[in-house]
């Protein structure tokens, strides 16, 4: 076992802040939990323009940078072409970048919005009906995958363009921290990257585990329990890890490309069985609110709320602050493993794509998914509020599924498709953590080291799930991942600093000039007969000494 390329100082790190945080919330739950919610309550309440201010900046720098000079550098080689197909990119970057979740606020976070509905509407008016189909696409879009794209500028731009073989995110902040990177200032800078990302994969399976056990419930009669969750989870964790330990070739892409196929297939089912009208019409409309009032739903917060005449919805905070403060904790992460998977790819095919693939995604499942639930409790079909409310959020998944012909099929393979959503973030996941910890990257991390962090990422949220904190873990993430978003500021800094550099040494460097007249051409031209001549007589030479 290889170990000599292994950081010890960030690995190390890493799994002793894990420790600090998830061990007290073992030992003692309920004053854990207060105390990380107050501090969640303080960074969205008191910071809620920061996180709203970065997503803006986030979508705007992005924007300029594609358009720019920078944006037409090619990452890797002029005779490199794309490591992956079109497809297969867009397959992983949306796998590792969404996973289950989208399966779960993609069907009932409309549900959400019609009985709590933004900007003091009142619940379940038109109004409410109309925002309630919207907001999840927004909280979904553009924005999002800006911030998730926005560190894999310098990281892609430093370990293809300059050639340097590591995948850290301390890396990319050289060009500003300079020798810093080097010393306990690189350390914290990976080590609160890797925290937040174990904490918001804690997010995702607090979200998908529950849906996929009420799947198996609902194939296989087996109750709904601790035991199956666990089971759930050891499962999951022995697909990501097989796939993590194959490599991104071999086990990443192949499980993206299933993973994307199953949901096309899925998505088309309801869209063409279920209310294709009312999908189409109510998805177009929605995008089209969405970009009447992008710049009103992307600064709205509640300055009058604690005014006298002014209710306070807390929907900023409880959503949108909520949503950008989980991108940001994960951007890092997608980032490293957007930029991986982008070789042969310009800045600006990266960037565009990422954003423009990974908004389409979303605005599928979310309008077709989400409007056919909305559908079924406007047109009286299925009360999936009233059910919800009594149920819970994942068993009314699986009953909205059941209003779909083949229900049980469906339900099957919706199933299987949120386990693979899982593995596939999950395998994403863990070979970025190995790659942060490795000294350098030459192809892959070592085996060992993407195996060690696949179970790391199960055990502690399986652990914690045990003693009913696994979402205060996914709230401790938001709240450690608050620095986050100045070492976004940095990243952004950085790829500024050195390709602009690295441009400006280009365009100054001139060849030098090499001056040739007629009669040095000919003087060649006749020296190289002149040495061919003396060349044949030698050899005849030499033919007849051996002849005699």
């Amino acid at each position: 076992m290889n170990t000599k390329l292994i950081d010890w100082p960030t690995f190390i790190g890493a799994l002793i802040l894990l420790l600090l945080v998830t061990i007290p919330l073992i030992l003692f739950p309920d004053a854990g939990k207060e105390v990380v919610n107050i501090a969640n309550e303080f960074m969205t309440g008191h910071f809620g323009v920061l996180y709203l201010l970065t997503g803006l900046a986030a979508f705007a720098f992005l924007l300029f940078v594609a358009f720019s000079k920078n944006g037409q550098v090619k990452l890797g080689d002029e005779e490199d072409k794309k490591e992956f197909g079109t497809f297969s990119w867009a397959a992983m970057l949306f796998a590792a970048g969404i996973g289950s979740s989208i399966l779960y606020w993609g069907m009932i976070e409309w549900a959400y919005y019609y009985q709590g509905p933004p900007f003091g509407i009142e619940a379940g008016s038109k109004q409410a009906i109309e925002w309630a189909s919207s907001y999840g696409i927004f909280h979904w879009g553009p924005i999002a995958w800006a911030i998730y794209t926005l560190p894999a500028l310098p990281i892609a731009y430093f370990y293809y363009v300059r050639k340097k073989p590591v995948l850290k995110i301390s890396e990319a902040t050289r060009p500003v921290l300079g020798r810093l990177v080097d010393g306990p200032i690189g350390v914290i800078v990976d080590v609160l990257f890797m925290f937040g990302l174990m904490g918001g994969a804690g997010t995702t399976l607090a979200l998908g585990t529950p849906m996929i056990a009420q799947g198996v419930n609902d194939i296989t009669g087996i109750p709904v329990t601790l035991g199956m969750k666990a089971v759930i989870m050891l499962v999951c964790t022995a697909i990501f890890a097989v796939s993590a330990y194959s490599g991104i070739r071999r086990g990443i892409k192949i499980l993206s490309d299933i993973n994307l196929w199953l949901a096309i297939f899925i998505l088309l089912f309801i869209f063409l069985l279920g209310p294709t009208l009312f999908i189409s019409e109510t998805t177009f409309t929605s995008v089209g609110l969405i970009m009447d009032n992008f710049f009103k739903m992307a600064t709205w917060l509640e300055p009058f709320a604690n005014l006298s005449g002014f209710e306070e919805t807390r929907f900023p905070e409880s959503w949108t602050i909520f949503y950008w403060a989980w991108w940001v904790v994960y951007a890092p992460f997608v980032g490293l493993f957007v930029a991986r998977i982008s070789r042969g790819r310009t800045i600006r095919e990266m960037i565009l794509g990422t954003m423009i693939y990974g908004t389409i995604g979303c605005i599928l499942f979310f309008g077709i998914m989400g409007n056919f639930g909305l559908y079924l409790q406007l047109s009286g079909g299925f009360d999936v509020i009233g059910f919800m409310n009594e149920n819970g959020t994942p068993a009314a998944i699986i009953a909205i599924l059941h209003q779909l012909p083949l229900a049980n099929i469906i339900v099957a393979l919706f199933t299987v498709l949120a386990i693979i959503f899982l593995a596939t973030t999950f395998d994403s996941s863990s070979y970025i953590l190995a790659a942060v910890v490795q000294k350098e990257v030459q192809s892959e991390p070592l085996r060992w080291n993407r195996l060690f962090w696949a179970f790391t990422l199960c055990l502690l949220p399986l652990v914690l799930m045990f003693v009913g904190d696994l979402e205060t873990l996914q709230t401790a993430s938001i709240v450690a991942g608050f620095p986050v978003i100045f070492i976004m500021g940095l990243l952004a800094w950085s790829f500024m600093k050195a390709s602009n550099s690295d441009i400006r040494e280009s365009r100054d460097y001139e060849p030098p000039t090499i001056h040739i007249n007629r009669r040095d051409i000919l003087d060649r031209i006749r020296r190289r007969k002149d040495s061919k001549r003396k060349r044949s007589a030698l050899e005849a030479m030499e033919d007849k000494d051996i002849d005699e």
